[in-house]
This record gives structure tokens, sequence and C-alpha cells, in this order.
């Protein structure tokens, strides 16, 4: 008995700590089992050599361990750095682009370009940014988030300081794509990696981490009109590169919550083919590639989702109308501002004042909205709709005049418009879609994002050099944000009232259904019946 004691795995000191004296059930248990099941002798050990190759022992002093194996979100400590870096990252990617209409008159003069060609280097870096999440989460599940964070943040801000370097539009454009790609591989893992610390504080986490964009929103407007000013635009591109490099600094700071366990043979063989069934011919091969393909988009895009959940479909299509609608005027709002003798410091002060605006709506409208009464509720789909509505009437202020305090209204209605869209969208995607479906159904919504993004503003740099007025491009936006607000509205306030019809009318027939005997006694039957010859 005592040679099979040492030889335990219940002794171990690495496993459960016991005195001599006193033997916890767990190992007196697997004592009995000992002679009985000789794999027990050699199952312990097994899984804490793997545990040592595959480095999960190694956790940051900052995790905390169930059983010392599971690791789990610590909720705080080290998060709170992590979290601090996501919100400079979120202001350095999802912010900048908002400057680019600093550049505008800039961009014209130095390439000779039109405001069809100059529109699209906006277009692009913001499409490309959207269009990178089948990309990223790839990287992401492979390598993780600090591997892809630290890889986005090089490729942004060595694309933006080669922007300096361009001598024709079409190096513009390539560059830009390349930098919205680092963009998007910088800040989708930081929203990812919150998730991962914290568990139950993550509405608070994520709703601190929001306010990086408009930190971004309000200050890189004033930074870029500053350089334009003093360096130039090439000395300004070189300058913003050198900025953008600190995604890496950030991304190192997101250690992992616990170091990647090595994939089990078993889960390879189930997701896999055998090589005999590679070498059965072309067929064959063409077949597993396809059905990989599928099951790669059915992972990371919800294409099935289009064709079976109707109220997906609209809200993809309506939320892509309303983001044309919502962002392009703020390309064209400094050329604008700056056409009618605003100067150029008071014309990034209002896109200044649309970051301040948005810092200061966005954690309100979390708050608020986030309330128990809201939660689950079919509302929030039409406050939703009634915000982005207001933001697309918004647009004919601005269309209607070209004073300062008219452009000043503007913004801040844009920006609370924007603000409780932006707070919406994802919930309300959560309520359209299960749970686990829902990180392909964001990325399937990203991509109609990234096409309207890509469309949107060319189509309104063509309507400017048509007409020769930007006043058009806000009647424009407006009028289609309009438009998808109140379709949007009214197919879902419809598809309630059929849904209601549908369950009444269910009710009503189980009810008379639960009224109805399920069996008829003939009278004989009755007759026969015990106690009936009384």
């Amino acid at each position: 008995m005592q040679q099979l004691q040492e030889e335990s795995p219940c002794s171990r000191d690495d496993a459960l700590p016991w005195r001599e004296s006193q033997v916890s059930a767990q190992c007196a248990d697997k004592l009995e089992q000992w002679p009985r099941d000789p794999e027990l002798q050699h199952s312990d050990i097994k899984e804490e050599d793997q545990e040592e190759e595959t480095g999960i022992n190694s956790n940051p002093p900052d995790v905390t361990q169930v059983g010392g194996k599971h690791p789990i979100a610590p909720d705080g400590g080290w998060g709170w750095v992590v979290l601090v870096a996501t919100m400079f990252v979120l202001s350095m990617t999802t912010g900048f682009p908002s400057c680019i209409g600093i550049f505008y008159n800039d961009l014209q003069m130095e390439f000779s370009a039109s405001n069809t060609e100059t529109s699209w280097v906006m277009a692009i870096m913001v499409s490309a940014m959207y269009a990178g999440g089948i990309l990223c989460s790839v990287l992401v599940e492979h390598y993780g988030c600090r591997v892809t964070v630290i890889v986005g943040g090089l490729l942004s801000g060595l694309s933006m300081a080669a922007s300096s370097l361009a001598r024709t539009i079409g190096e513009i454009y390539i560059t830009s794509a390349i930098t919205g790609l680092g963009f998007c591989l910088s800040f989708q893992p930081s929203v990812t990696i919150i998730g991962h610390y914290f568990v139950c504080r993550r509405v608070f986490a994520n709703a601190i981490s929001t306010t990086g964009t408009a930190v971004g929103l309000s200050i890189i407007p004033l930074i870029s009109n500053a350089l334009l000013r003093w360096f130039g635009l090439r000395g300004s591109y070189l300058i913003l590169g050198g900025v953008l490099l600190n995604c890496c600094v950030c991304g190192a700071i997101m250690r992992p919550v616990a170091p990647r366990p090595k994939q089990s043979k078993i889960s390879e063989k189930n997701n896999s083919i055998s090589p005999q069934q590679v070498e059965r011919g072309l067929k064959d091969r063409i077949s597993t590639a396809l059905l990989r393909f599928v099951a790669f988009l059915h992972k990371h895009m919800a294409f099935d989702l289009l064709a079976s959940n109707v109220r997906y479909r609209c809200f993809c299509v309506n939320v892509a109308l309303i983001v044309i609608g919502l962002s392009v005027p703020l390309i064209y709002l400094v050329p604008y501002a700056v056409l009618y003798n605003i100067s150029a410091d008071n014309a990034a002060l209002l896109m200044s004042v649309l970051g301040f605006v948005n810092i200061a709506v966005r954690p309100a409208a979390a708050v608020i909205l986030g309330l128990p009464r809201f939660r689950g509720s079919i509302v929030l789909v039409f406050v939703f709709c009634s915000a982005s509505l207001t933001g697309g009437l918004s647009n004919c202020i601005c269309a209607a005049s070209a004073s300062f305090g008219a452009l000043l209204t503007y913004v801040v209605i844009i920006g609370m418009s924007m603000s409780v869209t932006a707070s919406l969208m994802f919930t309300v995607l959560m309520d359209l879609v299960e749970l686990s479906r829902f990180p392909s159904a964001f990325g399937l919504l990203c991509l109609f994002k990234s096409i309207a993004l890509l469309v949107g503003p060319p189509l309104a740099g063509m309507l400017v050099d048509l007409t020769g007025q930007y006043s058009y491009v806000f009647y424009a936006s407006g009028v289609c944000v309009c438009a998808a607000s109140l379709y949007l509205m009214g197919f879902f306030f419809f598809m309630d009232r059929k849904e209601d019809r549908e369950r009444k009318r269910s009710l009503k027939k189980a009810s008379e259904n639960c009224q109805t005997p399920f069996v008829k006694l003939s009278p004989d039957c009755h007759d026969a019946l015990p106690g009936n010859d009384l």
C-alpha cells in the first residue's frame, strides 16, 4: 500500500495538497481504483506532461485559475492596462479616417485630382478597414490578438509613412488600402481581447473602450490641422505614420490571458480529410475544397442567414444605406466650410465638436438603453431608426445654410444621432440572430458596410463634379438615410403585427382543441359503464 501511495498521482506535490494524516476523498477513491484500472497510473502524469509541453502552467501573474488548470477572466488587474491600450488603438484607428477631410483640398492640389478621384482615398481606406474582418478573424484564431495587433500597427504606420513618398493619386490608393487593412487588424482584436479579460465588468469595459473612438474624433482633426499648417501634406503623413506605429506598443501590452494550447489530434482528425479520401481523384479534391470553403464561410460569414432570416437581411441592407448617409457628408464638411469663407481652424473645430458630442452621448446612451426595461425589447429597433432618421434630417440644415452656427448645430445633431445608432447597432443585431452566430453575422454586416463605404464617397464626388456644389451631397445623403430608416421601421412594425396575429391564431386554435373532448362514447358503451345499472 505504501508503494502504491508513493507512485500514485495523488501523492505528487503538484496534485491536490494533503497531509500525511489527512487524505482527501478524491485521492482515496483513486487509490481504491488503482489495482483495477491500470490506465489511471499514467493518465494524470500524461496530462501534466502535456501541460508542461504546451506551457499551460506558465500563466501571467494576473490570471486567476480554477484548480490551477482552467484560466478565467481576471476582471481587473492587468485587464485595466489592456483596456487603456484598447482605447489608444481605437482612437488611432477608427478615429483616424475622420481627418481625411482635413487633407481633402491639399490632396486635390497636390495631385491635380477631381472630387471623384480624391473621394476614393477615403472610400478605399474605410472599406478596407471593414472588409478585412475575415482575414483578421483567421489571424486571431491562429496567432492570437497580440500578434495580430502588432502586425496591424506595422502595416498602418509604414503604409501611412509611405504615402508621403507617393507621386500619383494611384499610389495613394494603394497605401490607403494597406492602411485600412492595418486599421482592421488593430482595432478588431483589441475589442476581442476585452472579452477575454472582463466577464462581470464586460459591459462597463466595452462602454469605456468605445470612448477611444470619440477621443480620436476629437483630437486627431486638430492635430492633423496643426501638422498640415506646419509641415505640409507629406510631412503630416510621415508624422502620422510614426504615430500609428504606437499601435505596436499597445499590442505588445495585450498579453493573452493564457497561452494557447496545442490542438488535439482528435480534433484534427475530425476536421481534416484522411489521405485515402484525398487520393480518390480530382472530383474528391474539388468537393473537399468546396466543403472546406463552405465551412469557412459558415464560420466567418453568415450567408445562410440572408436566405433564412428576413429581419437580418433587411437590417443589413438598410444599415448599409444608413452608413452611407451618415458618413459621406462628414468627408465634405471641411471643404464645404472652407468654400464659404470659414477658416481652416474653425472647420477642424467642427470635427472636434463631433468627437466631444460622441464622448458625452455614447456613455449616457449605453447606460440608459442598458436598463432592464429595454433588454430584449423591440423598442430598441425603433429607437435605432428614430436616431438615424434624425441624423438624415439634419443634413438638410447643413445644405440650407453654410454659416458657422448652422454647421455647428448640424454637427451636434448628427453627433448625437451617430452615438445612439452606434450604441444600438450591436444590440439590435444580437436580438436578430442567435448568439452563437453573432460573429459571423457581424462579419457579413461589416462586408455590407465596406461595400457601401466603397461606393458612396465616389458617387458623392461625381455629384459634386457634375453640379459644382456640395449642398446636393447633403440632400442626397439625407434622402438615403431617411428612406432606409422609414423602411426599416415600417418593416419591423408590420413583421411584429404579423407575428402577433399568428401567435393569437395559434393560441385560439390550441384553446379550441382543449375544449373539444378527445374521446366520444357511444350510447351502448355509456350504458355498459360500471354503475349505470343502478
